[in-house]
């Protein structure tokens, strides 16, 4: 019961938060540093979902070793991202050397 209600409680404050925006339209302004730092949080909240998973993907301890092949996979897309700029190499990419380095390396 106690989960529900936790569930329920943040289905409401997001919907009332998101429904703002739209009710308060354009009449909302930010002022220019709250703007820029509004630009970093989807980039913020995507790292802070991938790097724990990619430094520890048991649950428990940084690997940083060959045998980790989400750091593999992430450090060569994060390579083809960086020259390419582009998201479908980046993506096939890093899915190809998991794969490939999970099959090979750490078998």
């Amino acid at each position: 019961m106690n989960e529900m209600l936790i569930i329920v409680g943040m289905a409401v404050v997001t919907l009332a938060v998101k429904a703002a925006f739209f009710v308060l339209g354009r009449g909302v302004v930010f002022p220019d540093w709250l703007s820029l730092g509004l630009g970093f949080v989807p980039v913020a909240v995507l790292a802070a979902i991938i790097v724990p998973g990619v430094l520890m993907p048991h649950g428990h301890g940084v690997e940083l070793t060959g045998r980790n092949a989400y750091l593999v996979a992430a450090v060569t897309a994060i390579g083809v991202a960086a020259v390419s700029r582009r998201q479908l190499p980046t993506i096939v990419t890093g899915m190809v050397t998991f794969v490939a380095w999970r099959a090979l390396v750490v078998g």
